[in-house]
């Protein structure tokens, strides 16, 4: 009886030991702790109606509801939406391939202009977006635009060769534009998340407000000393044709790279033409104001970190072949591949992207690579989702994101609310460094992207570091009970 009772009291502690502990559950953030490589690929100007409006499982053109009704610059509706503007006309005018009077709504450009064709470009500037958004109502995209009905048409990318990305992996459909404007804020959010200061400013850059705030005079920089129109930097490569007192001075605030370089991880941002428009010959359509690292001290002419950083698109497909990406690469395509309205066509930019995912997916890199397609900002077009209210610099309208990698989830439409600076978060959060501003700091990472059940195996996954002493008190007891029953047989021996 005494033996018995002595057994179960060694099985009740040694119970924990053979008893499995639940594992926690795994979540975005775990799997992140995985990847080794984060590519981002920029492209340029559309907002994600305008491309993914149908796009299954989204927030797109059927939730539209009230926001699709267009008002002018009185409050006024429009009866019909103004035929749209072709800017590629000589001076502008009416583009005779789309009708007049079409009715207040979203229309297929594709039934006029087919994706693989120019149409013109629209305005996409720092107040006039503002204007736009109209405190969230979204209903003056035509009245302060310069391309009139344009505004309101959409491509179905859903079947072009990134929506088929998408299907497969990850959309976002809650992503925004971190800036008000246009292409130049937004990089600079991109790398950190800080709009660039430009205080000595030559007064005929300087945008002038009325006593309510309105713009009577429009800009690159604000009446208070920050660039966020167009503009460019002291540094090569610049225009040969831009004026010295208007070029921005260099800027001294941290950036991403920065904070990778503090960490020794490797990056670098690589653009399409850079090694032309550095020997002095850009290609007619190399954007100058999307080299955005060119801006800073740090990444200054002459600089080893500029040789070191700042590269072209031709080295990251070859270090993609070779297996060699650095741990951040930013990809920014040159003007014939960004997808930009006005000078460049959706299909290419499209098959060009997804040429570079493909360069990536056949890299010895690819297991443990996050890739992320953003676009700098809407380019002018509509969307039905008023933004958040962050800060005076955004975030502006919604634009398309897509998540690709062999961890992320397949088939999902991600709802997350997030913006440009959200990447930087990501990157922030998986290298665990410090938030470049508040804006970063206070942005969802986009771990909810990754598939859970591609998080990493908990190492030592057998008994808790308890277990140690659990299984000594168990010897204890069992030497105990060992003593015992020796001391009771010798007892029962000798009476």
């Amino acid at each position: 009886m005494r033996r018995a009772t002595l057994l179960a009291l060694v099985a009740a502690v040694l119970a924990p030991i053979v008893t499995p502990v639940p594992a926690a559950a795994a979540s975005g953030a775990d799997v992140l702790s995985r990847i080794q490589h984060f590519v981002v690929i920029y492209q340029e100007n559309w907002s994600f109606d305008s491309l993914y409006g149908k796009f299954p499982g989204a927030n797109g053109l059927a939730s539209a509801g009230d926001s699709v009704k267009q008002v002018d610059k009185t409050g006024q509706p429009y009866a019909a939406l103004p035929q749209p503007i072709n800017s590629n006309l000589k001076p502008p005018g009416p583009d005779p391939r789309f009708p007049a009077n079409l009715p207040i709504q979203p229309f297929d450009a594709a039934k006029y202009v087919t994706d693989n064709q120019l149409t013109g470009d629209l305005v996409h500037r720092y107040y006039q977006e503002q204007y736009q958004i109209d405190g969230g109502k979204m209903d003056k995209f035509v009245a302060w635009s310069d391309a009139a009905g344009l505004v309101m048409s959409y491509y179905d990318a859903t079947d072009l060769p990134e929506g088929k990305l998408a299907q497969q992996y990850v959309m976002d459909d809650d992503f925004f534009h971190a800036a008000f404007g246009g292409s130049f804020l937004n990089h600079m959010f991109m790398i950190c998340a800080c709009a660039p200061s430009f205080f000595n400013a030559p007064a005929t850059s300087v945008a002038k407000l009325d006593a309510n705030g309105v713009m009577t005079a429009d800009g690159a920089v604000t009446p208070d000393g920050f660039a966020v129109n167009t503009s460019f930097s002291v540094n090569t490569p610049h225009p040969a044709t831009a004026a010295a007192a208007a070029l921005v001075p260099n800027q001294s605030l941290p950036t991403i790279g920065d904070r990778l370089n503090d960490k020794n991880l490797s990056w670098a941002w690589y653009s399409g033409g850079w090694n032309d428009a550095m020997a002095g010959h850009p290609d007619p359509l190399f954007q100058f104001h999307h080299q955005p690292f060119v801006y800073f001290t740090r990444y200054a002419d002459g600089t080893a970190l500029k040789k070191e950083h700042l590269k072209d698109e031709q080295d990251f497909m070859a270090a993609a072949k070779g297996g060699t990406l650095p741990a951040v690469s930013f990809v920014k395509p040159i003007g014939e591949d960004n997808e930009h309205p006005g000078y460049a066509d959706l299909l290419r930019g499209q098959q060009h992207v997804a040429d570079l995912v493909k360069a990536v997916q056949d890299s010895p890199n690819w297991k443990d690579t996050m890739v992320v397609i953003t676009y700098d900002e809407h380019g002018g077009r509509w969307d039905h989702v008023a933004p958040p209210k962050v800060d005076r610099w955004g975030p502006g309208t919604r634009v398309p994101t897509i998540v690709i990698s062999p961890l992320a989830k397949k088939g999902f439409v991600d709802h997350t609310q997030y913006d440009t600076t959200s990447i930087l978060r990501t990157m922030e959060q998986r290298w665990d460094l410090p938030a470049l501003a508040s804006r970063d700091a206070k942005a969802a990472s986009m771990v909810n992207a990754l598939d859970p059940n591609q998080a990493p195996a908990v190492s030592g996954s057998g008994p808790s570091p308890a277990v140690a002493v659990i299984v000594l008190g168990a010897l204890v007891v069992l030497a105990v009970a060992g003593l015992a029953a020796g001391i009771s047989m010798r007892r029962g021996r000798s009476a």
